[in-house]
């Protein structure tokens, strides 16, 4: 599975499960944590390998979402703990948001349930082990936005950029949103919940613990936001698919109904804040007086 040659390894960034090309050594750091919407740890930079985690007791923990939609998640959790979900069609599967971690308990998961056609993702922290899943499909296409190429860290020639939208096969769509990343995507599936739609969202739109709503930040692990238009941006993009449910990016990230409402109420719930349209009175303390 590591798709290793001549003693290479394929090295795993510890912190966010990204897989670099092989070398004998590991990269210096990894250019993804590096920058400020993700980050290195105090222990400094960690690799690892698909080996190792294996040696380690991580294995795959493949569930049943809903019908047509597959999850397969890492137990125990490693880097930042996605589950990948795997969208079912009558011409085959499309795979989302891929963890740091593959082994053949997945692999054969989603092989018994017919052909990959890609394998794709919300935003560069979640490219995870991309290019082991493509290889172990004959070369399934990778589909990467044109605008965030240069952070896949493991080239292949099976990557496939795309911009703006891209229909994967009829009823499952990929929709350039923009926000966390310039390429940051959602993915319709309108035969999902029952025919009533579902969009699958990773980072690009977070359900957060109050699943009546969702956020938008440029980081969410430094906590940096984004602004009033880049929000907007979102919304305007979302508005043409019909949708019920929201999967992001975890197991238990979901709104299960009504969420393009909740999508817009959020929005509106962010920008009242970050523009500081609301009374002063509820934030400032009623012991503030001016200068």
């Amino acid at each position: 599975m590591s798709g290793a040659v001549r003693g290479e390894r394929a090295w795993i960034c510890a912190t966010c499960g990204n897989q670099a090309a092989p070398g004998e050594e590991p990269p210096e750091h990894c250019r993804i944590c590096a920058d400020e919407r993700q980050y290195i740890g105090p222990q400094g930079q960690r690799w690892t390998t698909l080996e190792e985690l294996a040696e380690k007791g991580h294995r795959a923990d493949v569930r049943e979402v809903e019908p047509g939609l597959l999850g397969i998640g890492v137990q125990p959790r490693f880097a930042i703990g996605q589950r990948a979900l795997v969208v079912a069609t009558p011409a085959g599967q499309v795979l989302w948001d891929v963890p740091g971690f593959v082994d053949e308990t997945a692999i054969e998961a989603v092989r018994e349930r017919g052909p990959l056609l890609a394998v794709t993702a919300s935003h560069p922290h979640f490219y995870g082990v991309a290019v082991e899943w493509s290889r172990a499909f004959d070369g399934a296409p990778i589909l990467i936005p044109e605008a965030d190429a240069e952070w896949l860290m493991r080239p292949d020639p099976a990557v496939r950029l795309w911009r703006d939208t891209h229909e994967i096969t009829p009823g499952v769509t990929l929709v350039q949103c923009g926000g966390h990343f310039p390429g940051s995507a959602v993915l319709h599936w309108a035969d999902g919940a029952d025919g009533r739609g579902v969009l699958l969202t990773g980072d690009t739109v977070t359900v957060v613990a109050d699943r009546r709503f969702v956020t938008f930040m440029r980081s969410y692990p430094n906590q940096i936001p984004l602004p009033e238009r880049g929000i907007r941006h979102i919304i305007d993009r979302l508005e043409p698919y019909a949708f019920d449910r929201v999967y992001g990016g975890w197991w238990d990230s979901v709104i299960p109904a009504d969420a393009k409402d909740a999508i817009r109420r959020s929005a509106e719930r962010y920008i009242t804040w970050a523009t500081g349209a609301v009374d002063p009175g509820t934030y400032l303390g009623s012991g503030t007086t001016s200068a």
